[in-house]
C-alpha cells in the first residue's frame, strides 16, 4: 500500500524584518556611481601578453629553424678529399752578378804580376817595370816626356814573328775604362789594366798578339765608352 505524498510547503515564510533590510540595500545600491573603466591599462595589459605570445612563436620557429637545418646538415653525405697534387720542383736559381766587374786590376807598389811567357810587370810611383826574356825594362809617369794632365797612351812591344807581347802606359784620366789595340786588318784585343791604389790617375796595359806583322793602333777609352786618346802605328810583332 503506498503511502499517499505530502503536499509542498512552498519557500519558508521571511524572517521578520527581512523586506525593510532588502529595500535599504537596493536603494544604497542605486546611489553608487560607478568608476571609469581603466582602458589604457587594459590596452597595454593586453599588447604585454600579445608580445610574450608572439616571442614564444618566434623561439619556437627559430627552434624548429634549427632543427630542420641540422636535419638537412645530417643528410649531406661527406666525400673524401681529393688527393693532394705533387709537388713540382722549383726550377734552379739563376744568380747574376749584381754589379760589372771593375774594368782596372788594383795592385800594391812593387807587387809582381806573372803575365806569362816568362814575362813580369809591377808598378811603382815613378812608372812601369817588365822583366822577360830580353832582360828588364823601365817606363818612367815622372821623368816629364808625357803630360798627365792630358789624356794619353804609350807603347812598347817584344817578340817576333810567331808573336809579340804590347804594353805601355795611360794616363790623364781617373776612370779608364778600356785599352784596345788593333793590328792592321784584325779586331781589336781588348788589354788588361794595372793601377796602384788610390786612382793616381796613370797605369798601365798589356796585351798579346798573334803572328802576323804590320803595324797596330792603340786606343784608350773611359768608363763612359768615350775614346780618349789614339797611338797609331806602331809594329804588330
Amino acid at each position: 500500500m503506498n503511502p499517499t505524498p505530502l503536499p509542498d510547503p512552498g519557500p519558508p515564510p521571511p524572517a521578520p524584518g527581512e523586506s525593510e533590510v532588502r529595500a535599504e540595500f537596493v536603494r544604497a545600491a542605486l546611489d553608487v556611481t560607478p568608476g571609469p573603466v581603466p582602458l589604457a591599462a587594459v590596452r597595454r595589459a593586453g599588447r604585454r601578453r600579445r608580445r610574450r605570445r608572439t616571442a614564444g612563436l618566434s623561439v619556437l620557429s627559430a627552434l624548429g629553424v634549427g632543427t630542420a637545418v641540422a636535419a638537412v646538415v645530417a643528410l649531406v653525405p661527406v666525400r673524401p678529399s681529393p688527393p693532394a697534387p705533387a709537388p713540382v720542383a722549383a726550377p734552379p736559381t739563376v744568380v747574376r752578378p749584381t754589379q760589372t766587374p771593375p774594368p782596372v786590376r788594383v795592385v800594391a807598389a812593387g807587387e809582381r804580376v806573372d803575365v806569362g811567357r816568362g814575362i813580369t810587370v809591377w808598378l811603382t810611383k815613378d812608372g812601369k817595370h817588365w822583366s822577360g826574356p830580353e832582360g828588364e825594362n823601365f817606363r818612367s809617369v815622372a821623368d816629364g816626356n808625357i803630360d798627365r794632365a792630358e789624356p794619353g797612351v804609350t807603347h812598347q812591344s817584344e817578340g817576333g814573328p810567331k808573336g809579340a807581347f804590347h804594353s805601355g802606359l795611360y794616363y790623364g784620366t781617373r776612370a779608364p775604362g778600356r785599352v784596345e789595340l788593333t793590328a792592321t786588318g784584325g779586331r781589336p784585343v781588348r788589354a788588361t789594366l794595372l793601377e796602384l791604389p788610390g786612382r793616381p790617375g796613370w797605369g798601365v796595359w798589356y796585351a798579346y798578339l798573334g803572328p802576323g806583322g804590320g803595324r797596330a793602333t792603340v786606343t784608350l777609352y773611359d768608363r763612359a765608352g768615350t775614346r780618349l786618346a789614339d797611338l797609331p802605328g806602331w809594329p804588330a810583332g
